[in-house]
């Protein structure tokens, strides 16, 4: 593998995408992109190993026809109902007779935060400090160099099903790639969406998948709840075949074209449904369509919204909602969020990548952008270390216990 080459790999429930990207004058330059049908992963988690691993293989070889380089090492985002968050808070007292914070305390800190109580087929995914306090002054970011004897932490832990992992890793390594880390997919998103200012005012991110809705909510520039709602956009596909009577290609189509049936300035309209055999076709108007549709998506953003009442302080997201992944191209699906959630919603585009601009810059590619962001973010000695570690778990608890440290 080339040096200064990353790659990242969204496994998702509809597709897999294999994002290859170098390194730059101007940051990191997109290669390669390869997709491929997922017909192995249900809502976030391997059904199906062999299908999940033929899925890696032809998205990977895709993008590697296109950049014109072998992988050998990718950035796997992993999702699914199995995730769970919470945060923690540590402190240790500073090793050096200066009384000064030197970066082995934030480390011991950081690594304090991390003993909470977790079952033993749970396994720590991200500890994300959030703000560090030095002898009881609060909100510092980098606590390192500055005179104190105390040293606290508050740190967001996001944890996963070691099961439900190690078998997306399994997939991944029996298709000849070795994972340099594994990243929680809506921070890979916030990481090529967001700004930071949103990050600082307060902002919700929702990434809509196929078979997963991922949120993770920002305030005061770090990530404060993290959460899986286990809807995506494929249920409403299935919603919209079942309704219409109709082949779930049709019902694909139907969605992409016309979404929620919801459209500013443009009255009710009919438009041909092809019959399940194909061969006729009947007229249904965007009032049926609407019935079908914004039922789920309500559900869906309502779920979500849920989630983030009860774990989060209102005062804390005052900016507005970003909607990415693919769902958030459903047509109509930002004024209904505006009226769920009462904040602003705009849709999440990624950046911070140059190169195959024109391709990747599309809500779908967040994930996959993100992941590339994470690897270049010290991704050169994580991965030399990892591969002195020997087995695949042993990368990700290196990756895990490395990152934002």
């Amino acid at each position: 593998m080339k040096p200064g080459t990353v790659c990242g790999l969204d496994i998702g429930t509809t597709k897999t995408c294999a994002v290859v990207a170098v390194e730059g004058p101007g940051g990191l330059e997109v290669v390669g992109v390869g997709e491929a049908p997922s017909l192995g992963m249900r809502k976030g988690v391997v059904v199906d190993l062999d299908q999940t691993i033929k899925s890696i293989e032809a998205a990977t070889e895709q993008a590697e026809r296109m950049a014109g380089l072998n992988v050998q090492d990718v950035y796997v985002g992993i999702t699914g109902d199995h995730i769970r968050s919470t945060n923690n808070r540590a402190v240790v007292a500073t090793a050096n007779d200066s009384r000064e914070v030197s970066s082995t305390d934030v480390r011991r800190v950081v690594d304090a935060s991390k003993l909470i109580n977790l079952p033993a087929d749970r396994q720590i995914i991200h500890a994300l400090p959030r703000f560090f306090t030095v002898d009881g002054q609060d909100g510092v970011e980098d606590p390192v160099g500055m005179a104190g004897g105390r040293l606290e932490v508050d740190t967001h832990i996001i944890t996963g099903g070691a099961t439900f992992i190690t078998n997306v890793l399994k997939c991944v390594h029996r298709a000849g790639l070795e994972a340099a880390g594994v990243v929680f997919e809506p921070l890979a998103s916030s990481a090529s969406t967001l700004l930071p200012e949103e990050r600082q005012v307060g902002v919700v991110l929702l990434d809509i998948g196929g078979g997963t809705t991922d949120l993770a909510v920002y305030s005061l520039g770090s990530a404060i709840y993290t959460a899986t709602v286990p809807i995506g956009g494929s249920i409403l596909t299935s919603d919209i075949s079942l309704g219409l009577k109709t082949s779930r290609d049709e019902a694909e189509g139907i969605k992409r074209r016309y979404g929620a049936g919801v459209r500013d300035g443009v009255n009710e309209e009919s438009f041909p449904v092809h019959t399940l055999d194909g061969r006729t076709t009947k007229e249904v108007s965007t009032a049926e369509l609407r019935a079908i549709v914004v039922p789920r998506v309500l559900e869906t953003l309502r779920m979500a919204r849920q989630k983030i009442v009860e774990n989060v302080p209102r005062d804390l997201v005052l900016g507005e909602v970003v909607l990415t992944g693919g769902g958030s191209l459903l047509p109509g699906i930002d004024a209904i969020a505006e009226d769920v959630f009462g904040l602003p919603v705009r849709t999440g585009i990624p950046k911070n990548v140059s190169g195959l601009t024109e391709t990747v810059a599309q809500p779908q590619y967040a994930t996959a952008i993100g992941l590339l962001l994470f690897g270049a973010n010290g991704g050169g000695e994580l991965i030399e270390d990892s591969r002195r570690t020997g087995s695949i778990w042993s990368r990700v608890r290196k990756f895990a216990s490395d990152l934002w440290n």
